[in-house]
């Protein structure tokens, strides 16, 4: 049997976000996070648990395209849920609780990214990575125009 690769373009790179999304929402079902927010935790965390608040909006606003004040509302949902906490200096702390739900998670997502990709040739995802890339930059670079 014969398998044609699909052509790459917006159909598939929008196919293959909303599955990556949809497998992410599975994941977070029950965990009273939602993904908007799981950014915003995520970034928190992968910037070593505390973070001053506006880097923070501004990392979170440009990896999402979501506007700043959507960002502002993720971090306060988060802290009101108690998974974050303003450190009082300017900057965003992670609550135990914010780093528990997200080892979880994360525990949860890793074997199932390591199943979608994890046996790809190193080359292959190499190229991968260059074209998305980018895309991704000559996208940002389109709205970054008025």
């Amino acid at each position: 049997m014969t398998t044609t690769a699909p052509a790459f373009g917006t159909a598939l790179i929008g196919q293959t976000e909303k599955a990556l999304n949809a497998i992410l929402d599975r994941q977070l079902a029950g965990t009273g996070i939602t993904e908007p927010q799981w950014v915003t935790l995520t970034m928190t965390v992968v910037g070593g648990g505390a973070i001053d608040r506006a880097e923070l909006i501004r990392r979170v606003s440009g990896a999402t395209q979501f506007s700043q004040a959507s960002v502002t509302e993720r971090i306060a949902e988060l802290t009101a849920a108690g998974f974050l906490r303003d450190g009082g200096d300017g900057r965003v702390q992670v609550t135990d609780e914010g780093q528990t739900r997200w080892t979880q998670v994360r525990a949860a997502i890793g074997p199932i990214t390591q199943g979608l990709w994890g046996d790809l040739p190193a080359e292959d995802l190499a190229v991968a990575g260059r074209v998305l890339g980018t895309v991704l930059d000559r996208a940002k670079a389109v709205l970054a125009v008025p």
